[in-house]
């Protein structure tokens, strides 16, 4: 049993549940990886078959997607080349997480293309919804990287099909305590915007930045370039997380039982999707980095109830059961899974 299982690779969440899903796979069937992307900063520790320049949207210094840099790095000629040049007679099975080369490939070819990711939830209408729906950037979610067959994750099970995070086992393996200070992500904001509000707040913080390649302090904030074991030991110890509203860091931080605040990309919307549904669980919700959510950030830091959530591990339920469903193989045995699919 041969199976394609495709990555997206801008950001961070998608490699990072990469590293769960794939010793997981090998366990059942014969793996090879790709990857397309440009914009990840944690790697992947498996041996990668096809690595694409694919389709990437480059953050930004003020909170969003630099339009003009991901018009500049995209290269419409070799994003088809790299599809069209994609074999995939070979594989029995290919699962998709939001990796648009092989997603297209399968289109052309007319290849069963399983999409196994956070997006593929985010789109399924009983997922939450910011009350502005963007049918466009709808669109733009549902086609980037199109699949007939979907499961995704999410940060609540919405539908049958939709699962809670994989949570990876550095996380599931810390201890987690209360130190001094807050640990922050925002890769889409430049350290001189995150210092300019930030020092105002008292509290301390370490920030986590795509935008330094060295450990500098300014007053109350350390800033420390991307690393994982550093982010991994600061989150562990911090009173919180305050962080874009991606899927797994806010997911994690849950699970970590971490006050948690989450600022959504802007002119993201999946983001804003994952802001809606954490608001409706009891999250901390800020529009935007600036210095007119000062009060908001300060009521933040004084809160003392906030919400948390024990993430069972499901992953390789999910896993067997998917494999168990599209590839009628009799020596695949189900693990008597407990999960339900429609």
């Amino acid at each position: 049993m041969k199976v394609l299982y495709a990555i997206q690779g801008t950001g961070n969440g998608h490699v990072s549940r990469a590293r769960e899903i794939i010793p997981i796979l090998n366990k059942y069937a014969s793996v090879d990886v790709l990857i397309s992307g440009i914009q990840a900063d944690v790697e992947l520790e498996y041996s990668i078959q096809y690595q694409f320049y694919g389709l990437s949207f480059i953050f930004g210094k003020n909170g969003g997607i630099d339009i003009w840099q991901t018009i500049k790095k995209f290269k419409p000629i070799r994003l088809i080349r790299e599809i069209m040049s994609l074999q995939l007679s070979q594989y029995d099975l290919i699962i998709n997480d939001f990796e648009p080369v092989s997603a297209w490939a399968c289109v052309f070819r007319f290849k069963k293309c399983i999409g196994l990711s956070h997006q593929s939830s985010v789109i399924h209408p009983f997922s939450p919804r910011p009350q502005k729906f963007e049918f466009l950037s709808h669109l733009i979610l549902k086609y980037y990287a199109p699949s007939k067959i979907n499961y995704g994750f999410h940060f609540r099970r919405y539908s049958e099909n939709t699962f809670t995070p994989v949570i990876r086992k550095e996380i599931r393996n810390l201890k987690p305590k209360k130190g001094d200070y807050y640990t922050v992500y925002l890769p889409a904001y430049s350290d001189e915007r995150i210092a300019k509000v930030l020092m105002r707040v008292e509290a301390k913080f370490q920030v986590f930045t795509k935008h330094s390649n060295k450990k500098y302090n300014r007053d109350n904030i350390e800033f420390t370039p991307i690393n994982n074991t550093s982010y991994l030991k600061s989150l562990e110890s911090s009173l919180g997380l305050i962080c874009g509203a991606g899927f797994e860091g806010p997911a994690e931080a849950l699970f970590l039982k971490k006050k948690l605040l989450v600022i959504p990309m802007m002119s993201q919307y999946e983001q804003k999707c994952n802001a809606a549904a954490l608001e409706e669980m009891g999250v901390s919700v800020l529009k935007k980095l600036s210095l007119k959510y000062i009060s908001d950030i300060e009521n933040f830091i004084l809160q003392q109830d906030y919400f948390s959530i024990n993430y069972e591990n499901e992953t390789e339920d999910i896993l067997v059961s998917i494999l168990h469903q599209h590839i009628h193989n009799p020596q695949l045995i189900s693990a008597n899974s407990r999960l339900s699919f429609s």
